[in-house]
């Protein structure tokens, strides 16, 4: 079972249900047993089980401990992101746990949030690939920047004056 000790389970689904309800709500999370070995482990038929799993107040109370559950491996989640910031072999992985760290922080390299800043990147890809183009459009003309446009003036052509 994952220790949400420190968060409270007594006023919501959960609290409501029974104590094979709520044992099979934890086993549930864990994943580690197939649904017919909860429903031994928690005296129930495999039936029974599945129309557990159908109920609202079930289902709402698997949201509830499945939230505090989580919530209780963030700590442990932003050590270990720190000790990768400090203590990674790779550059790499330093510098993505510490823009990790920076943006869980509300922090950015230029204090754009991170949709800002993807658009910025695909802006700047798509001015890289116009003055990619434009360089080679330059290189097929002989390399003077010279471009020469040729317009018919007026739908009449020197011949026909």
């Amino acid at each position: 079972m994952v220790d949400v000790s420190h968060k409270t389970l007594r006023d919501g689904a959960f609290a409501e249900l029974d104590a094979n309800r709520k044992r099979a709500v934890v086993l549930l999370f864990e994943d580690e047993k197939t649904d017919e070995q909860i429903a031994k482990e928690v005296n129930r038929s495999r039936t029974t089980l599945a129309k557990w799993k159908k109920d609202k107040k079930f289902q709402e109370a698997e949201r509830e401990y499945r939230s505090l559950a989580i919530d209780s491996y963030v700590p442990d989640a932003i050590k270990e992101i720190h000790r990768l910031s400090t203590k990674a072999k790779s550059e790499m992985v330093r510098l993505q746990s510490s823009t990790t760290i920076l943006n869980m922080a509300g922090y950015s390299a230029n204090g754009d949030s991170p949709e800002k800043t993807k658009q910025e990147v695909r802006k700047l890809k798509a001015d890289a690939d116009l003055a990619e183009l434009k360089v080679k459009q330059e290189s097929s003309t002989g390399g003077d920047g010279l471009t020469v446009n040729i317009i018919k003036h007026g739908g009449v052509d020197d011949a026909d004056s």
